[in-house]
Formats: C-alpha cells, structure tokens, sequence
C-alpha cells in the first residue's frame, strides 16, 4: 500500500531524492558520512539509471554524485535485502562501466564511493542478532598481509542507523538519529532537513510527482504480475500438451486448438517425446 504524501519522511525513498536534490545538501551529508572535502559537485542525478547492455540487469542509483576526485552513490535502505555486500558490488560495477563507457581508461577511474545508509544492522553475527557497529567500512586489502591495499580506489560505506547512540562524531550522530527518529532536536542541519520535508510537502508540484510516480509504479507491479500469470498459463498448457501427446490419443492440430498453444509449438515439443513414452 502507498504511503500518503503527507505522511513522507525523509528516509522515504521519494523524498529522501527530493531532499537530496535541494543545494548543499548532497554535499553536506557525504562530507559528514564520508569524512572527505567535496569540491563542486556535479547536480546530484536522481535515480541515475546504469544499464549497459540490453542483456545486462540494469541497476537504478538513488542519488549519484560525481566532482573532480571521485563518483558517490548514496542510498537510503529502510527494509532489509538479502545479499547487501553483494548488491554492494554490482553497484559498484556498475558504476565503473558507466564511466568507462564514456571512453576513459582503467587509469582514469575516479575515486568511487558506494554509501549506503540503514535504519537497521545489516550484518548479522548470527539469526536475528547483528554486530552492532554503527558504520561498516569495507576496502580491499590483502589476505596475506593487510598492510598491502589493493589501491583500487573503491570504497564500499554502510551505516547502521539503529545504533546512533555509540557513534562519538556528533554530526553523524545527530544525522543518524534523525534517521532513526525524525526528530531533528537541536541539531541545525538536522532541522534544515526537516523543514525541507515539510516544505516540499506543501508543493502542489510536488504531490503531483509522487502520485504519478505511485500510478506509474502500480502499472509496472500490475503488467509484471499479469506477465506472471500469462507466463505460468502458459506452462500449464505446455504441460497439458506433452501429457496428451504422450496418451496418443489426439493429433498435434487438436491439441494446439484444445490448449490454446501454436501448433509450431506443439511440433515442436512432439519432436522432444522419446518415442517410447
């Protein structure tokens, strides 16, 4: 079921981009997550789609910014997904098969970031009980001796908002509890964030959006679901075809007709019975 506008925080995803997408505050909050200096950021891309081939699953970043030094791709994550490290990486690919294809070379690869931010622990020590850090920094380093990086420039961050209260920077404090609560307290960009929401959610323009981004997701869900049904229809017509073709009884046309299948299908899948079966 939809949320209702009114009820949007900023850890909702549409809002989240929306709020991501106003002046310096991309900039602040990966400055404050990341602990790096932003030089000009190039206007954060909302949803940046990367699909590269037509072959390919393609992926669709939340908030993709890129300056001089580097590329960042932060994330808002409120429910859990199974096989964060390696969603991890295949953004990450992702990200560097977008850049290569605008000609670079390997050697031009920016400095890349994939900042993931959770309202919940996402590593699990075992069932139901997490390590319980509140930031999860991930490089490649060696096996052998973790003294010798790999250097390859890829840095893979992931908060844990649910353990705020252990966090000894107070900036990611603060943002994390934010997160975590809504509540901005006496935090000033904290609260910038939070006027920004209720700004935006008094935009008409804005209400707009979110109700035609809901009706165009709900066609997708409702085409993907009656694709789901045709699809296994189908099968069970497939089915039915090979069970009758095995009984003999009737000929390749009647079948076709009988199931609703072409008959270059039937003969087809008449051609893949043994003849003993």
């Amino acid at each position: 079921m939809d949320k209702k506008f009114e009820d949007l925080t900023f850890i909702d995803d549409w809002m989240f981009q929306a709020v991501m997408h106003e002046p310096g505050i991309s900039e602040e909050v990966v400055e404050r997550l990341l602990h790096v200096k932003v030089d000009k950021i190039v206007y954060p891309e909302l949803e940046k789609p990367i699909k590269p081939f037509y072959t390919t699953k393609g992926v669709r970043l939340d908030v993709y910014l890129k300056d001089d030094n580097r590329v960042i791709d932060v994330e808002m994550q409120t429910y859990k997904h199974d096989a964060i490290g390696k969603r991890t990486r295949y953004y990450q690919s992702m990200i560097d098969i977008d850049s290569l294809m605008k000609g670079q070379d390997y050697s031009e690869l920016l400095d890349s970031y994939v900042l993931f931010i959770c309202n919940y622990d996402p590593f699990e020590k075992e069932k139901g009980i997490g390590y319980g850090l509140p930031c999860y920094t991930f490089k490649n380093t060696c096996a052998e001796n973790s003294q010798v990086p790999l250097d390859d420039k890829s840095i893979k961050v992931i908060y844990n908002a649910s353990a705020y209260e252990s966090v000894k920077d107070k900036k990611v404090r603060d943002f994390l509890h934010f997160v975590m609560t809504n509540d901005p307290e006496e935090n000033d960009f904290c609260k910038m964030l939070f006027d920004t929401v209720k700004r935006l959610k008094e935009d008409e323009d804005c209400r707009s959006d979110y109700a035609a981004m809901n009706l165009h997701d709900r066609d997708i869900k409702k085409a993907a679901k009656e694709e789901g049904i045709l699809e296994g229809q189908q099968q069970q017509a497939i089915a039915a075809a090979i069970n009758l073709l095995k009984m003999d009884k009737l000929s390749p046309g009647e079948i076709a007709q009988s199931q609703g299948l072409p008959l270059e299908k039937v003969l087809e899948l008449q051609k893949s019975i043994p003849v003993n079966a």
